[in-house]
């Protein structure tokens, strides 16, 4: 069954929500993250995805108290994201109990270090996050194009030992519009990579549609906190369907 995995993006400590990437139009859900993990196990979610989004503008975590918090709180795997733009910064990541560690920038401008990092700590705990717009590559927290195209940066990781990539359309996310399903349908040829899909996921026929897709996991943000998917009513949809 494809994972669905809600998301908890934290800046300032907090947990909160941002339209399209863009620091000034956030909405904060909750200033305790562990308690709002804990809420989506308790629905039957069995990963996390957590994005320090202090680390990602600032160029190293920078919300590691609240990670280990929220390792320390849930009994499912926790992937994070944010400001992992060295293997020294994954590797401490790694040792709070953070199952797999998301490069994003590192992936352009040192790829290097993500192939190190496959290499010395196993190619299952790299994820890499391929951020697009209308194609392209953005890194720094979405505040810059990097000039590549997307498919060329999936191959390029995928010929460096590479064995999963997260996809967000930046123009999708924080909309509760739809997924770009084009672009992901391209990725799913193109390469040969595990794909988790982000970005626009808010209803469950999205998620059915990713799932037919065969990404193997869809993050879930906005929608999952306002209601637009029913996370626990959709984990027991998407399950039913796979036995069907």
């Amino acid at each position: 069954m494809m994972e669905l995995i809600p998301a908890v993006d934290l800046l300032d400590g907090r947990c909160v929500r941002l339209y399209q990437g863009d620091y000034a139009r956030e909405t904060v859900y909750s200033d305790d993250p562990a308690e709002v993990a804990a809420r989506w196990v308790s629905l039957g979610v069995k990963r996390l995805h957590i994005v320090d989004l202090d680390g990602a503008r600032a160029g190293a975590p920078a919300n590691l108290d609240v990670v280990r918090q929220i390792v320390n709180t849930v009994p499912v795997p926790v992937q994070l994201g944010g400001g992992m733009r060295s293997a020294a910064a994954a590797r401490e990541a790694l040792a709070l109990g953070v199952d797999r560690v998301i490069f994003g920038t590192v992936a352009i401008e040192a790829p290097e270090i993500v192939e190190t990092v496959c290499r010395t700590e196993g190619a299952s705990s790299v994820v890499v996050s391929v951020d697009a717009r209308d194609g392209h590559v953005a890194v720094r927290g979405w505040t810059e194009g990097a000039g590549v195209l997307v498919s060329d940066l999936v191959r390029r990781m995928a010929d460096g030992g590479v064995e999963r990539v997260m996809y967000t359309d930046i123009a999708r996310d924080g909309t509760l519009t739809e997924p770009n399903f084009g672009a992901i349908r391209a990725l799913m040829r193109e390469a040969d990579v595990a794909l988790l899909a982000a970005g626009g996921v808010s209803s469950l026929s999205h998620l059915l549609t990713l799932d037919e897709i065969g990404v193997e996991g869809a993050i879930v943000g906005r929608a999952a906190y306002t209601g637009d998917v029913d996370v626990g009513a959709a984990l027991r949809t998407l399950s039913e369907t796979r036995r069907c």
